[in-house]
């Protein structure tokens, strides 16, 4: 891809593909109205030539169109409040609350992560990922809670991303879920990718999903629900949530992920949104190869989870 202009060549495997949904597993950003809109206004050509919405694809086929630069809006500096959990001139750790988004988006422009990074950091946040996610190297979902790594340059900002791509950085999460797990541990290996009948999923087990490792062990266990500790080996999104509504056992709360929920999947308590937390955070630090790891404690909501369930 150069200057928004996109060209792939058709393998084996796309073979009687539909021409949209070749184009969204390749480039999961795009959504598949947003390629059908450029499908009917003969932007999306095969083999130099403006092909239909309900085309599909043969081996060999090339594949070409061009997509216009964004206009991003202007992102604002907020003074929200922050929980660090560790700071120093690279990098630092922070503690996300439940309910906050990490980097703007459509219908999240303010009131984000990075609106109060901007704020509190001033000029000394990563640009790598764009004025839309400075200092975001990686994230967890809005409902989720915990530790959150954050770079203030762009050489903190290659030294994590590579720590990432190498699955060497300690990820280990709080998580309850329905059911009872008859392990005490395990590990799940099933790639993940979109949902083919609905993109606003993840699944597991799909064609062309990436490669992901969940490591789980049980922590405690209650009457109905089970409390556990999950650690990734790679960070796919929605990895957890995912992976344990495969093996049938959702998270408690997650309105997303909750197929083959056993008994009537009512929650104990009100939560908002899945019960999940990134407790535990370790990585070589950037410019002194240290090792730092950052624990963020249980929310409030957890704990007092976790009391109801042990009435």
């Amino acid at each position: 891809m150069a200057d928004g202009r996109y060209l792939f060549q058709v393998t084996e495997e796309y073979e009687d593909e539909r021409i949209d949904k070749y184009i969204s597993v390749l480039i999961d950003s795009l959504s598949r109205s947003f390629l059908q809109k450029l499908i009917r206004e003969g932007q999306v050509l095969v083999n130099g030539t403006p092909v239909k919405q309900n085309y599909r694809l043969a081996e060999g086929d090339e594949v070409s169109f061009f997509l216009p630069e964004a206009v991003e809006p202007d992102i604002l500096p907020e003074d929200i409040p922050l929980d660090i959990l560790y700071e120093d001139d690279d990098v630092l750790v922070v503690n996300k609350p439940k309910g906050m988004v990490v980097h703007p988006a459509a219908g999240h422009y303010s009131h984000t992560l990075v609106n109060a990074l901007m704020y509190h950091c001033r000029d000394s946040l990563s640009g790598i990922n764009g004025v839309m996610r400075p200092g975001i190297v990686h994230r967890i979902d809005r409902d989720t809670t915990g530790s959150l790594l954050v770079c203030k340059n762009d050489t903190a900002h290659m030294s994590i991303a590579a720590q990432l791509k190498e699955h060497s950085i300690v990820r280990r999460y709080r998580a309850v879920v329905y059911g009872t797990l008859e392990q005490e541990e395990g590990v799940i290996d099933l790639p993940v990718g979109r949902d083919p009948s609905d993109r606003k999923r993840m699944a597991a087990g799909v064609r062309n999903g990436k490669e992901a490792v969940t490591h789980y062990r049980v922590l405690q266990r209650f009457r109905g629900y089970t409390y556990i500790e999950c650690r990734l080996e790679t960070g796919r999104t929605h990895q957890i949530r995912v992976h344990m509504e495969a093996i049938g056992h959702p998270l408690l709360g997650d309105e997303v992920y909750r197929r083959n929920m056993p008994g009537n999947g009512k929650p104990p308590c009100r939560l908002q949104g899945q019960c999940l937390h990134a407790m535990i955070l370790g990585f070589c630090h950037p410019r002194t190869g240290e090792y730092i790891e950052t624990t963020a404690p249980l929310p409030e909501y957890f704990s007092h989870l976790l009391q109801i369930l042990e009435v």
